[in-house]
């Protein structure tokens, strides 16, 4: 088949922007005033900053640097949804971005209009030149879209009322993930990093390069709430020689007892979902689990955490659209799926925690201008993260992908898969 033309294209990135800033805007239809506003802990940001905050990327990137004439919506504006930009100037502090209860959510609705209609008209010229930005900028909103609802859910758990902010699917019926099977992996000489045909792929996945992998084995499945709970019965978050040390002190101090959202105990555990409190289904992959948490599981499972590597070589090959992800706004929860092939979830449902430092890989490169400050900068300190999640949306993911967080965080839909050494 051959290629499309300059005007298929367009056409087809107007598309994915236009789909793009639409679903952000769906995710916050059933939003108050007051819950766009909130801002629940340093960590997370509110629902309408998210909003802002994807529109002042493209207005900054793509109409402010390369679209002549371009007036800023307000200028004051920059300072307040800049994120961590250094290149940008000054902005207003993390912990801080709950005070904004100006502007209001319709003048930020407003602002978001303005900029989608400037990129509109601009689109054939910049696709021709900053393609590759544009395209940042639609991958940069989807990751937002999950941040906003991991963000939301935090800030929902904490009122007593339990609020939902949409309804839970009637039907808690599930398919049975099965039992635990051990897949031996790739072994030897590798190929890891973004395909050179990749349609997009973030610089922190570059460039592709070879690792070697020894004998070694992933499970079929992630941990499920089930396997959790009896994690629980058996004393797992009381027997210090199970943690790191890092990860005893951590519980120690924060009287960590169970998965985040969870309460009950024995057999009587519910949790905390975008639905309200519902009950544990003890067939679904854990999730909002801390790396702590997840190497201490993997310690008393007699297995340990896979290695980065190992998790991208067992996923090259397959569909990294399939299994539970993000495709409309709605209470996304995990849940059990029976598996495509030898796998269960390896895309979709929870991100899952590998032992693997997030740090360059060998020859990388940021990106040249304040956007090379998009990843590089975060590579001390934490831990990669695979596969996506239910809030992931659809179409976002690749094998390569690597996401990281700090070993104590577990407000994203975080979970595990096993792995051991043959």
């Amino acid at each position: 088949m051959p290629d499309g033309g300059p005007d298929d294209d367009i056409h087809a990135i107007a598309a994915r922007y236009a789909a793009t800033r639409h679903l952000s805007r769906e995710l916050v239809l059933g939003l108050n005033e007051a819950d766009a506003a909130v801002q629940s802990m340093p960590d997370a940001s509110p629902a309408k900053w998210h909003l802002a905050h994807t529109t002042w990327f493209f207005e900054t990137f793509l109409l402010r640097d390369h679209v002549p004439g371009y007036r800023l919506f307000d200028p004051r504006w920059p300072f307040l949804f800049n994120s961590y930009y250094e290149a940008e100037g000054e902005r207003m502090a993390r912990p801080e971005r709950g005070l904004l209860t100006r502007p209001a959510l319709a003048e930020v609705m407003a602002y978001r209009e303005h900029v989608d209609t400037a990129m509109r008209a601009a689109l054939p010229e910049l696709l021709a030149r900053h393609g590759d930005l544009i395209e940042l900028g639609i991958q940069h909103e989807q990751q937002h879209q999950e941040l906003l609802l991991t963000d939301i859910k935090h800030l929902f758990s904490r009122n007593p009322l339990g609020p939902a902010y949409a309804s839970a699917s009637a039907s808690r019926a599930t398919p049975d993930g099965g039992a635990l099977r051990w897949i031996e992996g790739q072994e030897g000489l590798a190929r890891i990093g973004s395909l050179e045909d990749d349609p997009f792929a973030f610089d922190n996945e570059t460039p592709r390069h070879p690792a070697w992998l020894a004998p070694h084995a992933l499970a079929s499945r992630p941990v499920t709430n089930g396997e959790w709970a009896e994690f629980i019965r058996d004393n797992g978050y009381g027997t210090a020689a199970l943690w790191l040390s890092d990860g005893w002190d951590w519980t120690r101090r924060e009287g960590i007892a169970a998965p985040l959202y969870w309460r009950g105990g024995g057999d009587e555990w519910e949790h905390f979902t975008l639905g309200g409190w519902l009950p544990v289904d003890p067939d679904a992959p854990v999730a909002h689990v801390s790396f702590y948490e997840a190497d201490a599981f993997a310690a008393w499972a007699g297995a340990r955490l896979p290695t980065e590597q190992e998790w991208e070589a067992a996923a090259h090959g397959r569909d990294p659209r399939g299994g539970v992800q993000l495709d409309t706004a709605g209470a996304v929860m995990p849940r059990a799926e029976a598996p495509a092939g030898d796998f269960a979830s390896l895309f979709g449902n929870v991100w899952e925690w590998t032992g693997s430092a997030y740090r360059p890989w060998p020859g990388y490169r940021p990106a040249a201008g304040a956007v090379g400050e998009y990843n590089g900068k975060f590579m001390s300190g934490q831990f990669v993260l695979k596969g996506g999640s239910c809030a992931t949306p659809r179409g976002h993911m690749r094998a390569s992908y690597r996401n990281f967080f700090h070993p104590h965080q577990r407000w994203q839909f975080t979970g595990l898969r096993l792995a051991r050494s043959l």
